[in-house]
């Protein structure tokens, strides 16, 4: 069971699935649906269902089929080591490709289920938020949860904000400042939901901080991967008479010998804000023992005229996200930028029903620890139940370390353990 469920993952893995990228995964639905004699569905925004033909299917599964690539168009290369699956110099694409796995998996086996296979959840929930395709199963069991023994039944909403600084001008460089390059790379990173709490260097923040405390003027600056992760690659052109110094042990500093009459400089409130700003955690949840609120700064890139940054900010409450947003606008604005937000998705409220209960029954006879949880971080689930009122929801996966960077990794007994589940629970509502 346990070697099937690998090589199911091994084999989509080979597929390549990075946000944006669809076809080559919808094809190998249809061809799977084909030989397993299940309809295959595709909607306009790329989600696929799967179902029996005259399917009275009573659960949907959901899982998301992209993977956040560091790198465009990258393809996994697996490493096995005992019971730990990594790849080898970039993310495992085990979020959500396990769930996805999962799906396949119970297909081969000629479960009558509906299985959502969902687009671009990476960079923003595209996929779900855009579904348009016919769901009548009364329960979802999403998959892309990453903690085995957890059910979750509630998660953080989030909304990303986009600013603009356009303030740009050439002045002569009678200080004869020096030119700088500064990079950073090879940081942990990791996901800006989940592991906001473990203390993960920020490559953006890192780098405003050595060019503050040298008074540097900027350039040019770039960094980040995606808007829903902790950034780790930056590089940065400054000018500055003192010589900057390194922040962290990976930072990269290099003068750059040519000489400049004029220097074409951006605001300096771009890096002001950047320093000063509080990244990360901002309150804490007791009574769900997880983080309440928090923002992280994740892309920054300069284009022709501007600087412009991107920022999660996520919570538990909605009112809470939006005095975050709100807060947040307002600094922004302060320093000379101009800030659009997009609204991803709402607050799942934590929600206990004969579903989610029923979980948590089966669950616990093969994992006495198993309980309901609730996470910071955006699940799809919440935007299912604003479409479908009448599904009740629930999340649960296996254990995956360090989402969204090179150091994923999953458990293969875990991976083992959660699909047991996943049939008792089949085997108890169908």
């Amino acid at each position: 069971m346990q070697n099937n469920i690998i090589n199911i993952f091994k084999e989509i893995t080979a597929i390549p699935r990075c946000s944006g990228t669809h076809e080559p995964f919808i094809n190998h639905m249809k061809k799977l649906s084909k030989q397993f004699d299940y309809i295959c569905l595709s909607d306009e925004h790329n989600n696929i269902l799967c179902k029996k033909e005259n399917s009275k299917a009573k659960v949907v599964f959901q899982s998301h089929y992209d993977i956040v690539c560091l790198k465009d168009n990258c393809v996994p290369q697996i490493v096995e080591n005992g019971d730990i699956l990594s790849a080898a110099d970039s993310t495992l694409g085990s979020d959500n490709g396990i769930g996805c796995s999962y799906m396949i998996a119970l297909m081969q086996e000629n479960y009558d289920g509906e299985f959502l296979f969902t687009s671009d959840e990476e960079i923003g929930l595209i996929g779900a938020n855009n579904l348009n395709l016919p769901l009548n199963a009364t329960y979802m069991l999403n998959l892309d949860s990453e903690e085995e023994g957890e059910i979750c039944i509630g998660c953080a909403g989030g909304v990303d904000i986009f600013a603009s600084n356009t303030n740009k001008k050439i002045i002569p460089n009678t200080d004869n400042l020096d030119l700088y390059e500064i990079s950073i790379s090879k940081l942990q990173g990791g996901h800006s939901g989940v592991d906001i709490d473990k203390n993960i260097p920020n490559g953006i923040k890192l780098i405003a901080q050595t060019i503050k405390e040298c008074e540097g003027k900027l350039l040019d600056i770039n960094g980040g991967e995606r808007i829903n992760s902790i950034p780790v690659n930056v590089k940065a052109i400054i000018a500055s008479s003192k010589t900057p110094i390194a922040s962290h042990e990976n930072m990269i500093i290099e003068k750059i010998e040519a000489k400049s009459e004029h220097l074409n400089i951006f605001d300096d409130n771009i890096i002001d804000f950047i320093y000063d700003f509080e990244n990360g955690v901002r309150d804490m949840n007791s009574e769900l023992n997880v983080v309440q609120s928090s923002i992280n700064i994740a892309i920054i890139k300069t284009d022709l005229d501007s600087v412009k940054i991107e920022l999660s900010a996520r919570s538990m409450d909605n009112d809470d996200l939006k005095n975050l947003k709100d807060e947040t606008i307002e600094i922004l604005e302060n320093h000379n930028f101009t800030v659009s937000t997009n609204g991803k998705y709402p607050a799942w409220k934590p929600d206990i029903n004969e579903f989610t209960s029923k979980v948590l029954e089966v669950y616990k006879k093969i994992n006495p620890s198993a309980s309901l949880e609730a996470i910071h971080a955006g699940l799809e689930c919440a935007i299912f139940k604003d479409i479908y009122p009448h599904i009740k929801v629930a999340s649960i996966g296996p254990t995956i370390n360090f989402p969204h960077s090179k150091k994923e990794q999953v458990s293969i007994k875990s991976v083992e353990n959660v699909y047991v589940v996943i049939k008792e629970i089949l085997k108890e509502i169908n």
